[in-house]
């Protein structure tokens, strides 16, 4: 996950935030046999996060959670503007000795200053994940168990970043069904390690290798 360097000052929502390269790929290891025909299906992405149960809330949350940061960022930039405008006006009118001590002081400020914006910035991205993980995790099984269910050997998403996928049957295409099966499930519903029973196939059933955390935009 790369780090959300400005996130405080921007105030990016959430959904942009999530779906700025959301990879949401589950890939099936092991042979697979050479009299079966490899079974492929394709999602995407961004569509599913968009009508995930709980996006608009999370969403929501982390706007009003960023909204708070960067009032306390507002907050102590005037203070700082402050103790400079006011010392602009007396500096021709001190002794050095005060100079000396003033400066410090700001510098002092300064430092505290920046150090609260990168906890800021940490609280804001430990906050991005508490908000998403969830509705990755169920979003995750789901495609797990439609895989293991139709036989895919591999799901793709054709709306990853930086991906590879120009043309694909539209019959490939499970979004639709992810969506639908997003929708029986409640927001906040524990995501179940239960697997579902899979239909008998010559292909591997292992598990796949998972969602990935969406990566953040650097402004």
């Amino acid at each position: 996950m790369r780090k959300c360097s400005g996130v405080v000052r921007t105030g990016v929502a959430i959904a942009a935030l999530v779906c700025s390269g959301a990879t949401f790929v589950t890939a099936q290891a092991g042979a697979q046999s050479a009299a079966s025909p490899i079974k492929l299906a394709y999602i995407r992405s961004q569509d599913i996060f968009a009508q995930a149960p709980g996006r608009a809330d999370a969403e929501a949350q982390f706007n009003s959670f960023v909204g708070t940061a960067r009032a306390q960022e507002k907050t102590m930039g005037d203070s700082i503007n402050v103790m400079l405008g006011d010392y602009a006006k007396a500096e021709a009118t001190l002794a050095a000795d005060v100079k000396q001590t003033r400066q410090q002081a700001i510098r002092d400020k300064q430092a505290q200053f920046q150090q609260r914006q990168q906890a800021l910035e940490q609280q804001v991205q430990q906050k991005q994940g508490e908000l998403v993980q969830p509705i990755l995790e169920r979003i995750n099984k789901i495609i797990n168990d439609l895989r293991a269910e139709n036989g895919y050997a591999m799901v793709l998403d054709a709306q990853a970043n930086g991906g590879s996928v120009v043309a694909a049957d539209k019959n490939l295409d499970i979004t639709d069904q992810v969506i639908a099966r997003l929708r029986t499930m409640a927001p906040g519903a524990p995501v179940s390690n239960a697997k579902p029973a899979a239909k008998p196939t010559t292909g591997p059933t292992a598990g796949p290798s998972g969602v990935t955390r969406p990566k953040s935009p650097s402004q």
